[in-house]
């Protein structure tokens, strides 16, 4: 019981905290509502958890005889994130109510997992302190992905329950307009240990 309490309360800790997918969930929570945004929430509940097992059952192994993928995929997440930052940024709440503004689908919202720099920490940290060779390994991942399903449906509603309640607060669209720049900010801002770690292994 120790064991699951441990991997629970791990999952949520690190999973509440702010990062890409929180900070998305809250910005989407805001412009397009909860009911919108229910597929985003489902893509990251499922997503994370199949990407832990993933990890815990196969992808390190690739990871460990082809290094250079990994810095790709870290690289190529980067980018995508700050990409994602001057959408979030660049709309105004004219544009996201237009009906060609949508929330992340839950396949968007799954495979953002792989280039989330956060998400990539939680899989790997958990797998690493979590397992032990004296004990089935394939048990032991989908043990912990399972456990971090229920972490991942609490911290990700409640991030996307905080942004539809700023919606309340924010009645302009000036209010609303600097909320989405902030979010750009933040999510800028999460991945910028990413950055320095790559800047001084490369190029320092």
């Amino acid at each position: 019981m120790e064991f699951y309490l441990a991997i629970f309360l791990f999952g949520l800790s690190a999973g509440i905290t702010p990062g890409p997918n929180n900070i998305m969930l809250m910005a989407s929570g805001m412009n397009f509502g909860i009911k919108s945004s229910i597929p985003h929430v489902l893509g990251v509940c499922i997503g994370f958890p199949l990407m832990v097992i993933l990890v815990g059952l196969g992808f390190s192994i690739i990871f460990e005889l082809y290094p250079i993928l990994h810095e790709v995929i870290k690289v190529l997440g980067l980018v995508y994130l700050l990409y994602l930052s001057w959408l979030i940024a660049s709309a105004s709440p004219d544009k996201l109510e237009n009906e060609r503004s949508k929330p992340f689908s839950f396949f968007q919202a799954a495979l953002f997992q792989w280039v989330n720099p956060k998400a990539w920490v939680m899989a790997t940290g958990a797998i690493s302190a979590f397992t032990t060779l004296a004990a089935d390994i394939h048990w032991q991942v989908f043990t912990i992905a399972g456990i971090f399903f229920f972490a991942a449906i609490i911290s990700s509603s409640s991030w996307l329950v905080f942004g539809k309640g700023i919606k309340r607060l924010l009645q302009s669209s000036q209010q609303q307009r600097l909320f989405n720049i902030s979010m750009a900010l933040l999510l800028v801002a999460s991945v910028l240990p990413v950055v320095k770690q790559l800047y001084l292994q490369y190029l320092a």
